[in-house]
C-alpha cells in the first residue's frame, strides 16, 4: 500500500465532504469563525476520517449552536450527533460530533468544537497544528502516515500522541510507539508542542 497515496486520496474526500456539505457556511450564519485544525490541515489524515474544526464566536449561544446541527441534521446523511456541554468549564466550549456517511458508504466523523473567542484555549490547537506544519520533514510525515496506518483496526490512538512518540522520542513504528506510550503519557497534549 503506498500510505502517501492513500493519504493524498482521504486529503482530497475530506475536503471534497466540507465543500459538499456546507459545513462551514452553516456555522458562519451565525457569525463565527471556522478553522480546520488536526491532521486534515496538517496532511496527516489516514484511515481514521476524521476532519477536526474550532468554530469561534464571542459569546457562545447554545440555541445558535443547535439551529446550526439542525440545519445539518435535516440537509445531510448525519447518521449521529453528540453534544457536549463545557460552557462552564476552563475550556468554556460546546463540543459537537456528528458521524456522516459520504457517497462511497464511508463513515465520517465531524468534531466541531465551538469556543468562546478569548478563552483560555483560544488558538492553542491552531498553534499546535502548525508547529508540526512547520516541523514536517518528507521522513517524518511518511513515519507518521506508516504509524498511523499500521495502528490495528478498533484501537483508538489520538493523532497528538502519535506526533509527540515521533517528534519527542523518535519512535518510528507502531511497536515502538507501543512502548513509548507505556513510559512517557501525554497527560496534556494542550502543553505539548513539537
Amino acid at each position: 500500500m503506498d500510505i502517501l497515496k492513500l493519504a493524498e486520496q482521504n486529503q482530497q474526500a475530506a475536503w471534497e465532504i466540507l465543500e459538499d456539505t456546507r459545513i462551514i457556511p452553516a456555522w458562519e450564519r451565525i457569525g463565527a469563525t471556522v478553522n480546520i485544525i488536526g491532521s486534515l490541515k496538517s496532511g496527516l489524515l489516514m484511515k481514521s476520517r476524521d476532519i477536526d474544526m474550532h468554530i469561534y464566536t464571542d459569546h457562545l449561544n447554545i440555541i445558535e449552536s443547535f439551529s446550526v446541527m439542525q440545519e445539518l441534521a435535516e440537509r445531510l446523511p448525519l447518521k449521529e450527533i453528540q453534544y457536549i456541554n463545557g460552557i462552564d468549564t476552563e475550556e468554556e466550549c460546546i463540543e459537537w460530533h456528528a458521524r456522516y456517511k459520504d457517497k462511497e458508504g464511508n463513515t465520517w466523523k465531524f468534531d466541531m468544537i465551538y469556543i468562546r473567542r478569548g478563552s483560555k484555549y483560544d488558538g492553542t490547537v491552531e498553534r499546535v497544528t502548525d508547529a508540526i506544519i512547520n516541523q514536517l520533514t518528507p521522513e517524518i510525515r511518511q513515519t507518521i502516515l506508516q504509524i498511523k496506518y499500521d495502528v490495528p483496526e478498533g484501537v483508538l490512538i489520538p493523532g497528538i500522541e502519535i506526533y509527540h512518540a515521533v517528534f519527542t522520542g523518535g519512535v518510528k513504528t507502531y511497536e515502538e510507539l507501543e512502548q513509548w506510550r507505556k513510559t512517557n503519557p501525554l497527560t496534556n497534549s494542550l502543553d505539548w508542542l513539537p
